[in-house]
């Protein structure tokens, strides 16, 4: 039999685990569905199948489990697995967990020392007719289209050696290219990092690595259309400390923060490093190049949630906060300096923007927001801000309380206006001739009054693991 989950932070609440799996048919619906809204939204979050084995379970270590909202003819249907890794198999097998968290070797079962540990639990990824569940310490993870049944691990033919590949690829719209990159390539904790290409048809491409100035955690990196950013910023890492029982991750801000930047065509010993003060992003929204100066919109923290210092102390919670920045990158300026400010003003994280616009200037982008008080996040809104010569736009503080209700109101008036929303692409076009009609370059055509009024919340009844920025459309 196996134990009961703690009365733990994580384990709790609205991170509490879903211990089954499902299928429901023809869900109710109030209101209608239209009817030439056709694919499925598939939703990728941490659940765990069984209770930690220490008191240091973090929420981005459960196993992960897809849920896929079917949507056709008027019908909306769901499912939801969990996806089948080595680890999850191992540990369905034993009837309880066996491995200590962040790789623990003192909390681990001798039986699975120095086996794959992967919970492929923090995104979905489609491209070149694949679909994966991704997390950025493993090769991305293959499931079926329709069915969401495992289909394991995918490293491209044989291709990719690296072992590792980030939860937030980027796919150039313009060529169709997916752009990766994976930390700690070279051991647990290692300073490597190895970034690549695979082709619109699946084909790797190219792959370099480099030696960042010590080893972090980098969740997230921008692309532009012609160079690459990577964040190496102070929530460091260390087996040592991991062996002997410290955090793994700890925040060491002495060693200061550093940009690496270098063209997609050069390599990587044309790194140009950059420094700032010490702050952290999980997330950037996006990058593009405008003349000699690239423009990043990140959400920078003053120090990173969830983690403590070198002792385990939290940090102060009026740090740990996101708001959205822009950083400036002049590369007419010699200096390792560049510019950074905030542009708005309100706590929020998981940034998206309409993908079609992504590496290149954009309108209009999305994020979760809080709407009230700092502190322990617990984002309820999704918001837009606007961005308009280049810069952006307080948030506009409104929004609905409905799930898919901005994207199922009305079939007549979406169809007139052109328009639906989800949480990963605001805008997804349904028509050729609507395409054509309606949108240009610099993005829909709408008065900006009515733009800014396109946001929806999460209903609070839904799990945590529900919202946020992992999802994904596939239509079909």
């Amino acid at each position: 039999m196996s134990r009961p989950f703690p009365d733990h932070p994580f384990l709790t609440g609205s991170f509490a685990p879903l211990t089954f799996e499902a299928d429901a048919f023809d869900l109710p619906v109030r209101g209608a569905v239209p009817k030439d809204l056709r694919g499925t939204l598939y939703r990728n979050s941490p659940n765990p199948q069984f209770a930690p084995r220490d008191d240091n379970y973090h929420w981005f270590l459960g196993d992960g489990m897809v849920h896929a909202f079917r949507l056709e003819d008027g019908r909306i249907s769901y499912r939801n697995r969990w996806l089948r890794t080595p680890k999850f198999l191992a540990e369905r097998a034993a009837h309880e967990a066996l491995y200590g968290s962040w790789g623990n070797p003192r909390t681990t079962d001798p039986s699975v020392l120095g086996k794959d540990d992967g919970v492929a639990n923090t995104s979905i990824v489609i491209h070149a007719g694949k679909v994966f569940a991704a997390e950025e310490a493993h090769l991305p993870f293959a499931i079926d289209p329709e069915t969401i049944a495992s289909e394991g691990y995918w490293d491209f033919a044989g291709a990719l050696t690296t072992g590792r590949f980030t939860a937030h690829p980027k796919i150039d719209p313009t060529t169709g290219e997916m752009v990766f990159f994976g930390y700690s390539v070279g051991g647990p904790f290692s300073s490597t990092i190895a970034y690549g290409t695979v082709a619109k048809s699946g084909k790797l491409t190219r792959s370099e690595r480099f030696e960042a100035p010590y080893s972090a955690m980098v969740h997230d990196f921008l692309v532009t259309q012609n160079y690459l950013l990577f964040p190496i910023l102070p929530l460091t890492g260390s087996l040592e400390r991991a062996r002997r029982g410290a955090p793994a991750y700890a925040w060491e801000p002495e060693k200061g923060g550093h940009i690496g930047v270098v063209r997609r065509d050069a390599p990587a010993s044309a790194m140009r490093w950059f420094r700032l003060d010490p702050c952290y992003v999980f997330h950037g929204m996006n990058a593009y190049e405008d003349g000699d100066t690239i423009i990043a919109h990140v959400m920078q923290y003053g120090v990173p949630p969830l983690f403590g210092d070198l002792s385990g102390k939290p940090p102060d919670p009026q740090k740990m906060v996101s708001r959205l920045h822009q950083w400036r990158f002049n590369f007419a300026d010699p200096s390792d300096q560049f510019r950074r400010e905030q542009i708005d003003d309100l706590p929020a994280d998981f940034p998206r923007l309409d993908e079609r616009f992504a590496l290149n200037a954009y309108r209009h982008g999305y994020f979760a927001a809080k709407v009230q008080g700092i502190g322990r996040r617990r984002f309820r809104h999704l918001g837009p801000s606007r961005f308009q010569d280049r810069r952006a736009s307080n948030l506009q503080r409104s929004g609905w309380r409905c799930f898919f209700r901005a994207g199922l109101r009305s079939a007549q008036r979406q169809r007139r206006r052109g328009r639906w929303l989800s949480s990963r692409h605001d805008l997804s076009r349904l028509g050729k001739a609507q395409r054509a009609r309606d949108f240009r370059r610099d993005g829909p055509r709408q008065r900006p009054d009515r733009a800014r009024r396109v946001v929806a919340s999460r209903d609070p009844r839904l799990p945590w693991k529900l919202a946020g920025n992992r999802v994904t459309w596939m239509r079909v």
